[in-house]
């Protein structure tokens, strides 16, 4: 699977929470989500995303936008991760990367000559309408919720500025009398 490109539909998934609940993307139509994929819980550079993820939260919520972490890890793992650094962030486990591979997040990585399969660290923002607004590949990890945080603004202060008929379904056109 590759991943899904600006203007396409995001694909729905289910997955279980850090305060297991379930969590579908199709539920949060009419917000944007942020939907960042990272490989592990609590390892340096995940623990930093998480941080300045958690760190935006306020303004996130201001913007109305629904901030969640995906890796392989599981619930508990989470849990753990969560409190041990007081996250503010949704964690979604996916330990049979059923979101991480429909979005095309499982693939081919490189650490010091070795070739592996993994998660890559990309962050997708997907808009109200339920489509990808953007995709981030975080070559950066510090700075990249800001980065984010950055195009969720744009997203939403575009959304704004249509006007609701503009933003409607056109309506039939009117058939003169005659």
């Amino acid at each position: 699977m590759t991943l899904p490109l600006p203007g396409t539909p995001a694909p729905d998934f289910e997955l279980i929470t850090d305060s297991y609940e379930k969590f579908r993307l199709s539920d949060h139509l009419g917000h944007p989500v942020i939907l960042y994929f990272y490989p592990q819980d609590d390892t340096e550079g995940c623990t930093i995303e998480n941080i300045e993820f958690t760190d935006q939260m306020p303004e996130f919520k201001r913007l109305g936008a629904v901030v969640v972490g995906i890796s392989p890890d599981t619930v508990e793992q989470h849990c753990s991760f969560r409190d041990k650094y007081n996250l503010g962030v949704i964690l979604a486990a996916d330990p049979e990367r059923r979101a991480i591979e429909a979005y095309g997040i499982w693939q081919l990585k490189k650490l010091w000559g070795v070739e592996y399969m993994g998660v890559k660290r990309i962050t997708v923002l997907v808009g109200p309408d339920g489509k990808v607004a953007e995709v981030f590949h975080a070559t950066r990890i510090k700075g990249h919720a800001e980065k984010v945080l950055a195009a969720t603004r744009t997203l939403v202060a575009n959304a704004s500025a249509i006007p609701a008929k503009a933003a409607s379904a056109p309506s039939k056109p009117r058939r003169a009398k005659g």
